[in-house]
């Protein structure tokens, strides 16, 4: 199914390795190079900058050759122009194929066709339903698993993620109303199918070559989960979506519940990120605790906005600081200690200042030397041919 070499991705994923490796500095720079030298990797930018640039060649690329064929059909086209729309898609799958078997991986050349034939094929399926939203969902949900288990491109397994939430969204507001009341929790176990079917796959993967995009399944259901419960959410959405008459005084129902779903969920996240030690599981319990709080500011806004982020802030420098004193001196379990395979600033201009520092001493200068040559009487130093 994979379009690329085996054999390249595992280089890739070797080189990779190896260049964590020489910027935590485990390896030397030497080594790092040897290493590359004797890799066949694909064509790929680690660089966005350079990344990006070449994706903006390839739109142009792409509008070229799509308006080059519409200049040529132009006049045989009259009523049924969602042909041509179709022969957009068919090109831009027909690039992504050409340059995926060119081993370009990542590159930018390869993005603009492979989202760019999404794009198309999206506009396409819409014309031909009348913009039938749950029809267009379930062609872009199969479309962007297929570009996935075909390309490894990380975009396709966020919209494939994105789609099939979409079209679940959609097939359950097409349901009995009965069945609509309950959608916070049907949406809850679609998410938590997600994790764990996610999670299971990524313990039985054999190939590290879907890892990442199982990943990024896994960590988008952890956000769709607490997005399903959050109270916030839960009220918006069944008074515009469902059309729930709520009269002043009045609550959804399961509202307690909401509640708490509301406020547990993040400190759990952020509990079992900081002992399983997981960075993006820390990251997403810190933003749905930031999203907590403007659920709490939404209904219950106490104080003025300057003075509760004056209080906020210092609240959150208080604990910052005390939680470093706590750690700083740990060298195990969850620690202050600095991580090698990130090399922040701060240690960057640590390095700067003591480079410079060494550069800046001179060695001293005797003016007699202690040491006397010449007769051969100090390891053949003289003339005299004795040692």
């Amino acid at each position: 199914m994979i379009v690329y070499d085996k054999k390249m991705l595992d280089h890739a994923n070797l080189l990779d390795e190896a260049q964590s490796l020489q910027k935590a500095g485990f390896i030397a720079k030497e080594q790092y190079e040897t290493i590359a030298k004797n890799l066949t990797v694909p064509k790929t930018h680690n660089n966005l900058l350079i990344r990006f640039l070449f994706f903006i060649l390839g739109v142009f690329l792409y509008s070229s050759i799509c308006g080059f064929f519409s200049l040529l059909a132009v006049d045989s086209i009259n009523s049924n122009y969602e042909y041509l729309v179709f022969f957009f898609a068919i090109i831009g799958f027909s690039g992504a194929e050409i340059l995926s078997r060119s081993t370009y991986y990542g590159h930018g050349l390869d993005d603009t066709f492979i989202l760019g034939s999404q794009f198309t094929l999206a506009i396409a399926i819409g014309i031909t339903s009348d913009f039938n939203e749950l029809i267009m969902g379930a062609f872009i949900t199969g479309t962007a698993l297929l570009s996935y288990l075909r390309y490894l491109h990380l975009s396709m397994a966020l919209l494939f993620s994105l789609a099939l939430t979409y079209t679940i969204v959609l097939g359950i507001f097409e349901l009995n109303e009965s069945i609509q009341a309950f959608f916070p929790f049907i949406m809850m176990a679609f998410a938590l199918a997600i994790y764990f079917s996610s999670k299971t796959a990524l313990q039985k993967l054999a190939t590290p070559f879907y890892y990442n995009g199982l990943l990024l399944a896994k960590n988008f259901a952890l956000i769709l989960f607490y997005f399903s419960g959050n109270y916030l959410i839960v009220r918006e959405l069944s008074i515009d979506l469902l059309g729930q008459d709520l009269a002043p005084g009045s609550d959804i129902p399961f509202a307690y519940l909401f509640y708490a779903f509301t406020f547990i969920v993040p400190v759990s996240y952020l509990y079992f990120g900081l002992v399983k030690k997981d960075r993006i599981l820390l990251w997403i319990g810190l933003l749905s605790l930031c999203f907590l709080v403007f659920t709490i500011r939404y209904y219950y806004s106490v104080l003025p906005v300057e003075i509760a982020l004056t209080i906020g802030g210092a609240v959150l420098f208080t604990t910052t600081l005390f939680t470093i004193r706590k750690l700083k001196n740990k060298e195990t379990g969850i620690t202050f200690q600095s991580d090698r395979f990130t090399k922040t600033n701060a240690f960057l201009n640590a390095e700067i200042l003591i480079t410079s520092q060494i550069g800046g001493l001179k060695p001293e200068v005797t003016t007699e030397s202690p040491m006397e040559f010449g007769g051969g009487d100090f390891s053949g130093g003289g003339s005299g041919g004795s040692f």
